[in-house]
């Protein structure tokens, strides 16, 4: 893996959106790395009435309006936490939610901190990835660019196909597109991106296929 240069991200919330799938998010933690591949994002684009950022910047929400490449990280309905990229330019509001990740390195430390061995539920959702991660508010505004605890990476060899669990090469892989998840505001809108056949993409059957 090498990390993602902030030139590299596109100077757009959706394209970012886009851009992640197949991206990876690394966390190193003092006794081992965990690290998971992007399967699905949504985007939350300037102006959006469904985003945490459509009112202006607040003490809870200021790392949105950083620069592209910042982790963006809240505590959902006080249940969990969830792990977003900031989009935009300085002082402009976005913010890409990653949902869910396909398991790469560090998997007993994920089991353990999920409670289970059963591989696509560790990381299939925003805060089972979160959980699994041990990301919390701490790591909000980190950059996720440069060298720290929480950071994106591209991945430099082949990857395995979709559902296959061995090490077998495989490059190519297709962006789907659909509505959000989980939001009555602007719901119509097609912002949520996801690897088509892949085991790890969360939300109902019919917005997976």
């Amino acid at each position: 893996m090498r990390r993602l240069r902030r030139a590299e991200l596109p100077k757009d919330t959706a394209k970012l959106a886009r851009f992640l799938i197949g991206k990876v998010v690394v966390r190193d933690l003092p006794s081992c790395r965990v690290a998971g591949r992007i399967v699905e994002t949504e985007a939350y684009p300037r102006r959006d009435p469904a985003a945490h950022h459509f009112r202006g910047p607040t003490p809870g929400n200021r790392s949105m309006f950083l620069r592209r490449g910042h982790a963006y990280v809240y505590f959902s309905y006080g249940h969990h936490f969830m792990l977003n990229v900031s989009a935009e330019v300085p002082g402009v509001g976005g913010g890409v939610l990653i949902r869910a990740l396909e398991p790469l390195e560090g998997i007993k430390r994920m089991e353990e901190r999920r409670g289970t061995t059963r591989r696509v539920d560790l990381l299939r959702g925003p805060g089972r990835l979160a959980s699994a991660f041990d990301i919390d508010r701490s790591l909000d505004g980190v950059d996720l660019c440069a060298a720290g605890p929480l950071w994106l990476a591209a991945l430099s060899e082949p990857r395995p196909a979709p559902g296959d669990l061995t090490n077998a090469p495989h490059t190519m892989f297709r962006v789907a597109k659909s509505t959000r998840i989980g939001i009555t505001r602007a719901a119509h809108r097609l912002l949520r991106f996801y690897e088509r056949g892949s085991p790890f993409v969360s939300g109902p059957a019919r917005l997976r296929s």
